[in-house]
């Protein structure tokens, strides 16, 4: 779907009226995946996978550690906050069992989690089978909450993200023989994208029909991977980058036959890939100065326990770091991303609601 420049700017205009009314343009977010989104379901789970200790979240609200893996706000944080809704999407574990806590949406991803189901029982965390069992327990407190006919359309309407694979292939599979002396990688993609598609064919059966979902990043650019998988080289490792193109490609493939499958599905790919890999190869040009190491510690490896408040090197300024940690984006980065991730899912807001928010300013 194209829009003129015209449409873009009655677009943003209606979205700030919206905002600027408290209206969302969606009435809801529920969110799956891994640590680019677990806003704090691990810090429930005996695991060493967790953030929920300084120095994440030093730049967050009120400086607290949430169990996000970043100094402050997610990509979906800053998502949330365009698409209207004054407060983010809370970790479903975290909530008291009232379901009008859910009338906003939730979130169900965990960190080191994928579509992978061994990579999250390796780690003890939250595999997306489970997380999909929260979301069904989710839909029945909201028909307890706000009734059978509201909870469908607040369950039709709302938007759905899915962020899921990097910890199959960084935790997984590129540092077990188990795997990849088993399967190439080639065929580990195959399995990572039939467990995706079934997830979207349940998520689908259960009433989701906006789903958008994020491809794999430059992998190689990671500075934990540069570190463990780099050799002698400082620069991004070309072979996983490539691994993450090409399992990018079948994403897009597997993801355009489930839209020929499923009716009524609107499913949106979101290029992390691309957006990412301009931040670490031309940082100065957005703003950064550090793109090889993050913030915490060295910046070369520490990422969760690793990455503490007696971590030795932590940097005072994190908006100048691409990565917060081994692995993760900064909030600075993450601000960068997350407008991509609007330009790209503005297709996930229904045709209808599209044509109020541009002639009526209103949802």
């Amino acid at each position: 779907m194209r829009y003129s420049w015209s449409f873009f700017i009655s677009f943003l205009l209606a979205l700030l009226l919206n905002v600027s009314n408290g209206q969302p343009l969606v009435p809801a977010l529920f969110i799956f995946g891994d640590s680019v989104v677990d806003v704090g379901n691990n810090n429930h789970k005996l695991t060493l996978i967790k953030a929920n200790f300084l120095p994440y979240g030093r730049d967050f609200e009120n400086h607290y550690p949430t169990g996000r893996f970043c100094n402050g706000k997610l990509a979906i944080d800053f998502t949330a906050e365009v698409l209207g809704f004054t407060s983010h999407p809370p970790a479903y574990l975290n909530l008291n069992t009232e379901g009008n806590n859910l009338l906003n949406g939730s979130n169900f991803a965990s960190a080191a989690s994928g579509y992978y189901e061994p990579t999250a029982k390796l780690y003890n965390a939250i595999p997306l089978s489970q997380q999909l069992e929260y979301y069904k327990e989710c839909q029945k407190k909201l028909v307890e909450a706000a009734g059978k006919s509201n909870a469908s359309s607040i369950i039709s309407d709302a938007i759905y993200l899915v962020s899921a694979g990097t910890s199959d292939f960084i935790q997984n599979y590129y540092i077990n023989p188990l795997l990849n002396k088993f399967y190439t990688v080639d065929e580990f993609s195959d399995t990572l994208l039939q467990s995706y598609s079934d997830f979207i064919k349940s998520l689908h059966a259960l009433g989701a029909r906006r789903i958008g979902v994020t491809s794999l990043p430059p992998i190689g650019c990671l500075p934990g991977a540069i570190t463990l998988f780099g050799i002698t080289s400082n620069e991004c490792v070309a072979r996983l980058n490539n691994d993450a193109i090409t399992f990018n490609e079948k994403l897009n493939t597997t993801s355009r036959n489930l839209k020929n499958m499923l009716p009524g599905l609107n499913l949106v790919i979101f290029d992390i890939y691309q957006p990412l890999y301009d931040l670490v190869t031309k940082p100065s040009q957005h703003g950064f100065s550090e793109a090889r190491k993050g913030c915490c510690g060295t910046g070369l490896i520490e990422t969760s326990i690793l990455c503490n408040r007696y971590s030795t090197g932590t940097c005072t300024n994190a908006s100048e770091y691409v990565f917060w940690d081994s692995f993760h984006p900064s909030e600075a980065a993450n601000k960068v991303l997350a407008d991509s991730l609007v330009a790209a899912g503005i297709s996930l807001i229904s045709n209808q609601t599209l044509h109020n928010i541009v002639y009526t300013g209103v949802v």
